[in-house]
């Protein structure tokens, strides 16, 4: 019991992340703290990254710690693109896409060849990197905040893989599988401009 209960406090503490203008990084002071902020702050990064832990638990070894070392990697090179100025089109809608096209795969208990998945997860984070890489504040320290955002990933990928840990009961199945349904409707509310 000790388990699920450790489960669903780290998604609850995801889930209460409120709405802001994450990639404003308004209000906080240092490199560190707006980097670990942004996607925790920011609904669009909250469903994406807690969506990478949630596949990654439900797919199985090995892509239960594949998917979340991915993500953050693959992360890091679209951030350095957009702090070097590299245009990318579409990086809202491709952000919100993650949410939609990530949830559809929990909620359809999608059984994806790891290459493919991890292909599916790193093209998405692409964008949320050039997000995180474009927004970066100036007068911030880049490593600081490069390492204050992989961190904060990686926790919204761990809330995701505990939640995600449930899938070894019936119930937990399906409660993982309407959760990927939630992730579907909330980015797609990004993505039809409702959020």
């Amino acid at each position: 019991m000790t388990a699920l209960r450790t489960q669903l406090l780290a998604l609850m503490i995801a889930l209460v992340a409120t709405a802001a203008n994450a990639h404003s990084g308004e209000g906080i002071n240092t490199g560190f703290a707006s980097g670990f902020w942004h996607p925790i702050l920011g609904w669009d990064h909250v469903v994406a990254m807690v969506a990478v832990g949630l596949w990654g638990a439900f797919l199985g070894q090995p892509a239960i710690w594949v998917l979340p070392v991915v993500f953050p990697l693959v992360m890091a090179i679209g951030g350095a693109l957009g702090i070097i100025g590299m245009p990318l089109p579409a990086v809202e809608t491709g952000i919100a896409l993650s949410g939609v096209v990530l949830g559809l795969l929990i909620a359809f208990a999608v059984k994806a060849p790891i290459w493919v998945a991890a292909v599916i997860v790193g093209t998405f984070a692409i964008f949320h990197g050039h997000a995180h890489g474009t927004e970066f504040p100036d007068q911030f320290n880049a490593y600081g905040y490069a390492i204050g955002f992989v961190i904060g990933t990686g926790l919204l990928h761990l809330a995701g893989i505990a939640f995600g840990a449930l899938t070894r009961m019936e119930v937990g199945r399906v409660a993982v599988r309407g959760a990927g349904g939630l992730i579907a409707l909330v980015g797609a509310a990004f993505l039809f401009g409702f959020a």
